[in-house]
């Protein structure tokens, strides 16, 4: 095989393993949200690409505030989905939106991009 082959080839193989590694592996730090003196759990989600932090760990019973800080242009994260909580909230660009909802029950609840994209989690103890 010729070497300008093997290069585009082996660089094909890299992209194909990078795209695999960036949305399948690589994970952000978990946030563990306190109350504050109200009770609410409030905690803010950066929205660029992804969304850090990814996982959000809150506890049930007590209102939750996920204020997110979409800080890009990209189509795909102009909504946010909350599906176990009949969530779904338009996010412009360059401002911080907040989601509020209160869990009663333990449990993992993913939040999306409106296009499926883009993945999150809240995880109530």
């Amino acid at each position: 095989m010729p070497l300008d082959r093997m290069l585009v080839l082996l660089g094909g193989i890299a992209a194909i393993i990078w795209v695999n590694w960036y949305f399948f592996v690589a994970r952000s730090p978990v946030a563990v949200v306190a109350a504050g003196a109200t009770g609410l759990q409030e905690i803010r989600i950066t929205v660029a690409g992804g969304y850090t932090p990814r996982e959000v760990v809150v506890q049930a019973g007590r209102p939750v505030r996920l204020v997110f800080d979409r800080r890009e242009t990209n189509p795909c994260s102009e909504e946010i989905v909350v599906p176990d909580f009949g969530i779904r909230r338009f996010l412009p660009p360059g401002q911080a939106t907040a989601v509020d909802f209160t869990p009663q029950s333990p449990g993992e609840h993913e939040f999306t991009c409106g296009m499926g994209m883009l993945h999150g989690k809240v995880i109530v103890q």
